[in-house]
């Protein structure tokens, strides 16, 4: 008996990696993760997720621009200590995202941030 199929519904999900305590939006632009920052058209690798080391979460071009203001001081926005990006213990440097420090330019989607790894 030979069978063929008439259609198939393939149905994908995804969900960031997050710290268990933390918020599933982000802290800046109260945009759920599984959407998008208001600078990207398609939630994912255009937009990673940062966490802090204060375990607070947010867009990267949310808590980029948020750091490059002068207001910010470099603060976390939810928690007022110096924000830190939190970095895997297993990571090795080429496995970790460069971040931006506030006198560099924010990158477009697609073009690369140089900078000290952790650090705005």
């Amino acid at each position: 008996m030979k069978v063929t199929f008439q259609a198939f519904h393939a149905v994908a999900e995804w969900k960031w990696d997050l710290p268990e305590a933390a918020d599933d939006t982000c802290g800046i632009c109260r945009v759920e993760f599984e959407g998008t920052c208001a600078k990207c058209k398609f939630p994912g690798d255009d937009c990673p997720i940062i966490v802090g080391a204060c375990t607070h979460c947010f867009h990267m071009h949310c808590i980029s621009d948020w750091i490059a203001s002068e207001a910010s001081q470099g603060k976390c926005p939810m928690c007022r200590q110096i924000f830190k990006e939190k970095v895997a213990d297993a990571a090795t440097p080429s496995q970790r995202r460069d971040l931006v420090s506030p006198s560099a330019p924010v990158a477009t989607p697609g073009q690369r941030q140089t900078g000290t790894p952790g650090t705005f």
